[in-house]
This record gives C-alpha cells, structure tokens and sequence, in this order.
C-alpha cells in the first residue's frame, strides 16, 4: 500500500480521498503519537490549526478540531491564514504542535492535512510513518475535564502581520507594485504587510470564496500578474500560491524572476549585511546551474539536496545556514522562519530593491540562467532507473556534449509513476535536443511491456 503521507502531509481530493473521517482518525493517531514520544510532557497538550480558504476547509477544520479535542488536546483554531504563520503562532503561543489544512498550489477541489512539531517544525518521515500505523487503533478515551477545550484567537492574522514587518529591516516607501495572493490564505495578511512598509499595492487574486483558489491566479499562473504590472506601470509584482510558502515575482518588463534568483538577490544582500551564515546558501539539486554559478563567482557556498523544501531546512537545520530554497519559490529565511514564507522571503526582497534603489530586473541579473528543459516520461519502471547500465552510459555521453556548460538529471518521481529528465544547456536548442533524445532513452529501458505473455 502507497504511503499516506507524501513529501507535505496528505493530499487528495476532499471528501474523497481527504475526507472528514480520516481527518479525524489523523487528529487522534497524531495526538497519541506525539503524547507517547513524550512531546508533551506530562502537561495537558495544546495545538493550533489554521486552514487556506478552500470550502472544504471548513468540514475537515471541524474533523481535526473534534479528534483532538476527543482525545484529551485543548484547541486554538486560528482560521484563514498561510501555512508560515500557523507555524510562526504555534512557537509564539507555545503549542505542542499545529496542524494545517491545505493543498498549497493545487485546485479548489483538492486538500490536505499538514503536521507541524513542537517548535514550528514539519514532522520527520518516522514519526509521520508512525502516525499513520496507529490510524482506526481501538483507544481509552478521556472523559470530564480530560476532554479537550476547542476556543479561537481572533486576532492570529494580525499578529502575524506584527512579527512579519518587525523582521524587515527597511521600509518600502516609494515602491508601487502589484500582488497577487491568488484567492488564497494571504489575500489579508500579505498586502496589510506591505502598506504597512510603506508600499503602494495594486492588489489581484485577493478574493476568496472558498473555489477560486489557485484558479488561473498566483504564483503557478503569473499572466495576470505580468498583465498587471505591465497596465499599471508597476516597479514590479509578486505572487504567492494558496498557502502562501512560495514566493514568485515578475520584474518592471514582466520578465519572471523565480525561486533561485530571489535567493541569489536574497544571499548577496544577506551577505552584505554580515547575516549569511558562513556564506553558504542551500538549494535542491533542481536549482538552475547559473544559480550555482552565480554564488560561486560571488564567493558563496551552495549546498544542494534532495528536492523537497523539507530537505533543504533539514541541511539548513545541520549546517546552521540561514537561508535556502527551491526554483518553485519556497524560501526558508531560518533567522525568521522554521518554514518556507513565501509573505516574508517576499517582504525581504522588496526591501533589497528598495534599500539599493535598484530595479528587480537589474538585481536579478546576478545570475543568468541556463535554458533548462524538463520532461516528464511516463509508463515506465523508476525503480529500475538507478541499476540501468543502458541509461548510465547515454547520461555519460550527454555530460560529454554538455561539458561544464551544463548538466543532466534524471529523477524518479516521488509521487507519480513516471521518471523526470532535466537537462540544462548552453542554448535551448541544445537542452531540448539533450533532454528528448535522454527521455527516449528512458523509454526504452524502463517501458513497461504490456503483453508480456504474448511477447514470450
């Protein structure tokens, strides 16, 4: 059976693959889990939930509310607000833990269910994994005062708001720019940040009725945001997705500028200021190679990781980095942050190009990046990927032709039957040319036969 928890939560259509009752059996497992391995301390436990506006936020809100309370956890439902601040409140009130109903940048109809530790941290695969054996166990249950107390904090948004403006360290007088906080749970939180720096905001995607999240909106759909921009004249726009851990941004032109070079401008500022942790910047193996080429002409350090934002924090968390990311946009600033905050990595950038006085397209020019074309292949077998002689032998003599210039990837996906080839060049046509006779070669190593019977 395929694991339940998938590298952020769980995550599926509501109400058919997330539904009420597995919210709750997940409340209660989570709950017993997190009490046996001593998180709690022998006082009686705490958390805090917060939910994107998603429709089915609100029935599976009420699930995760009812199984913990159920099993002795006093509640604080925080309501609509981004995933980063669910974390941010649940250090700020002292929770045991916090859980977040989201599916971040997917469609209205999907959700999902998000675990945060002690401390604003997601939980590690074991505990997750031991989460999920202990769903549907026959339990003791509380009665009396042993229930758990279920009360909502009117004010979370706000102080999150307060926490976010107090990291920044300038303000944004004179900027005009357009965000889009796509139908999401920043539609409040980002743009009251921003006018409180002093900005000018021409606010999109800042409606949410529960179905329209994500819908041709925010930082997985940026034409508007670049449409925006362009027709108000903006300085430049920013764009978050539904839960608000992913910062996109289009420069003055609508050029896009993403997760790596808002790490790239991030690290260089960092630096300047004294605040990078030994001058190492961490990034997945995903990350555009001009990225790595820019911070070593720069004099920095780029540690790379398996993809998955968990991952990066994990190496930032060892390392005592401070900062690190995807090309998606999920920025961990771990100075301010024990997550991704797309709302704060966004804050910060705005403030570099306002203390430099420079435009974002000049600032992102730092780096240039390398053509880079992805192909996803799909009926094939990814488990055989790694012990294919056949697909070692085309990889090597792709590193050839590409030579220092470039590289090549093949990854099996983590949640989907198929293997990803990546490959960067010098020109697009030499990426693309790379890339699609490397998926060919994918193919015929893995295709699964179909009639294998027949073939014999």
């Amino acid at each position: 059976m395929a694991r339940l928890f998938g590298t952020d939560g769980v995550r599926g259509t509501a109400n058919r693959e997330v539904t009420a009752e597995l919210a709750l059996d997940l409340a209660v497992a989570a709950a017993h889990v997190l009490a046996e391995r001593g998180d709690f301390a022998g006082h009686r436990p705490t958390a805090v939930i917060g939910r994107d506006p998603r429709a089915s936020g609100e029935f599976l809100e009420a699930a995760v509310a009812a199984g913990l309370a159920s099993a002795g956890v006093d509640v604080v439902r925080l309501g609509v607000l981004p995933t980063p601040a669910v974390a941010y409140l649940a250090i700020a009130l002292g929770a045991d833990f916090g859980v977040m109903l989201s599916a971040s940048h997917n469609p209205a109809p999907d959700n999902g269910i998000k675990f945060f530790a002690r401390g604003g941290l997601k939980l590690a695969d074991e505990v997750e994994d031991a989460i999920e054996a202990r769903l549907g166990e026959p339990w003791q249950r509380p009665v009396g005062a042993d229930i758990g107390r279920i009360t909502d904090l009117p004010d979370g948004v706000e102080r999150y708001i307060d926490y976010l403006v107090s990291t920044v360290p300038n303000r944004l007088d004179g900027l005009r720019l357009v965000l889009d906080t796509a139908h999401g749970a920043a539609a409040v939180a980002a743009p009251a940040a921003l006018r409180r720096l002093g900005a000018e905001v021409i606010a999109i995607g800042d409606a949410p009725n529960g179905l329209n999240i994500n819908d041709g909106c925010g930082s997985t759909h940026l034409e508007a945001l670049r449409d925006a921009v362009l027709e108000h004249g903006a300085d430049l726009g920013v764009a978050h997705d539904g839960d608000a851990d992913r910062i996109l941004a289009v420069d003055h032109t609508g050029e896009v500028i993403d997760g790596d070079q808002i790490m790239a401008i991030l690290a260089l500022s960092l630096r300047e200021r004294g605040a990078l942790a030994s001058d190492t910047v961490v990034a997945t193996v995903m990350a555009n190679l001009g990225f790595k080429i820019a911070m070593e002409r720069a004099g920095l350090k780029v540690v790379q990781t398996a993809v998955g934002d968990r991952y990066v924090l994990e190496a930032m968390r060892e390392g005592g980095f401070v900062l690190g990311g995807e090309q998606s946009g999920h920025i961990i600033m771990q100075e301010h942050a024990t997550t991704g905050d797309g709302v704060l990595a966004g804050l910060h950038l705005l403030a570099r190009v306002a203390e430099s006085g420079k435009p974002l397209a000049e600032l992102a020019a730092v780096m240039r990046k390398l053509p880079q074309v992805m192909v996803n292949v799909r009926g094939v077998d990814k488990s055989r990927l790694a012990a294919s002689t056949e697909l070692a032998a085309a990889v090597a003599e792709a590193e050839v032709e590409l030579g220092s210039g470039g590289r090549v990837l093949l990854r099996p996906s983590g949640t989907e039957p198929l293997v990803r080839v990546m490959v960067e060049a010098q020109t697009q046509e030499q990426a693309e040319s790379v890339a699609h006779r490397l998926a060919d070669a994918v193919r015929a190593a893995l295709t699964v036969a179909d009639t294998v019977a027949e073939v014999a």
